[in-house]
């Protein structure tokens, strides 16, 4: 099961953070996706640009803490792991992702996209809270 993991102290402090990391209605600072879709209380559908959609399932809500969910699409399932922790007026963050590939041919490939993938997130999350200053 692949897993990456991204961590980085970024300079907001914890609640601004949450706000931003968890609101399904606010995404547009997300550059991957295109729409979220709210099916219940503890499920969402991400979808792409081009159209991909992966539905999220929350397992863990600690507010400030810690946001925890099941992901799964037609080519990988698996766990997001959100920790949040104040340092003062800034926020550390570690992210983890594990995942398994849906698809036998994809195997090889999936390390490489989870840690694009948690660069990109990690990019434009710094680009929103540098907006909010």
């Amino acid at each position: 099961m692949p897993v990456s993991r991204i961590h980085a102290v970024l300079p907001a402090p914890v609640q601004s953070v949450w706000k931003i990391v968890t609101s399904l209605e606010n995404y547009a600072w997300r550059s991957d996706v295109k729409k979220i879709e709210i099916i219940g209380e503890k499920q969402f559908v991400e979808h792409t640009a081009d159209g991909f959609a992966t539905l999220f399932t929350v397992v863990v809500q600690e507010p400030y803490r810690r946001w925890e969910f099941d992901m799964e699409n037609d080519n990988i399932s698996g766990r997001w792991i959100g920790l949040f922790t104040p340092q003062g007026g800034q926020t550390e963050i570690d992210f983890t992702e594990n995942v398994v590939a849906q698809k036998f041919f994809l195997k090889p490939f999936v390390k490489f996209y989870l840690k694009k993938q948690q660069a990109r997130y990690l990019s434009d999350l710094r680009r929103a809270i540098e907006a909010k200053r």
